[in-house]
């Protein structure tokens, strides 16, 4: 029901990266593959692939699945109450063909869309219900919930740092009117999205000093 491709240093050629895809069914299983061969650029049903491990930790189809920016964990939402964090880096050392894994059960089922903050340290979890659901991805600790939309969530954006690398100019200036201040503030923007047509931009509080989040 989700797919994410991503990459990490090959663990045993240090000048190239190795390929790897997170996939999660229908079923409640989250399955890790690697991509084995690195002569050949393409597959062909599957082949130069192997499953490093599969686990299953959900009662329903996961219908949201992201990965954290430093790669080293992916968390998981599905029709059931649960949220559902995995353990990236250990290549299967928590046991064979397992990884480590936190469970934590939420008192509201029917989760369609998530998002991991760019600093690694929120999830922002759509629901059915219309709410959006702050977590911290190290606890689950609850961070607070947003309330505007009326209907299911289809879609949640954490708006990313602004790039050290100059872009050409589009010929907006309004960025460059921004101080400091304004610009840090939209590093911790969340966007929504839902049914009701609707589309919400946050401001989040700095969770790492305190602070209040406005719309």
């Amino acid at each position: 029901m989700s797919l994410r491709l991503f990459t990490v240093p090959h663990p045993s050629r240090s000048s190239v990266s190795q390929l790897r895809l997170l996939t999660a069914y229908e079923n409640g299983g989250l399955c890790l593959w690697v991509r084995t061969e690195i002569e050949k650029e393409t597959s062909v049903e599957g082949r130069g692939w192997e499953a490093s491990w599969q686990t299953k930790a959900h009662a329903d189809a996961i219908f949201a699945l992201d990965i954290s920016p430093s790669k080293a964990f992916a968390i998981t939402a599905s029709a059931d109450n649960l949220l559902v964090r995995y353990g990236l880096q250990d290549n299967g050392e928590s046991g064979e063909g397992q990884t480590a894994t936190l469970v934590h059960r939420t008192k509201h089922p029917g989760n369609g869309t998530l998002v991991i903050s760019p600093d690694g340290r929120v999830c922002a979890v759509g629901g059915w219900d219309g709410k959006i659901r702050l977590y911290s991805t190290k606890s689950f600790k609850s961070l607070g919930s947003l309330d505007y939309h009326k209907g299911v969530l289809q879609s949640v954006a954490f708006a990313h740092p602004e790039s050290t690398t100059p872009s050409p100019s589009s010929g907006d200036e309004d960025d460059d009117e921004l101080g400091p201040e304004d610009k840090e503030k939209r590093t911790r923007w969340l966007i929504s999205a839902g049914v009701d047509k609707r589309v919400a931009i946050w401001e989040l509080m700095d969770f790492t000093k305190g602070g209040e989040m406005k719309k």
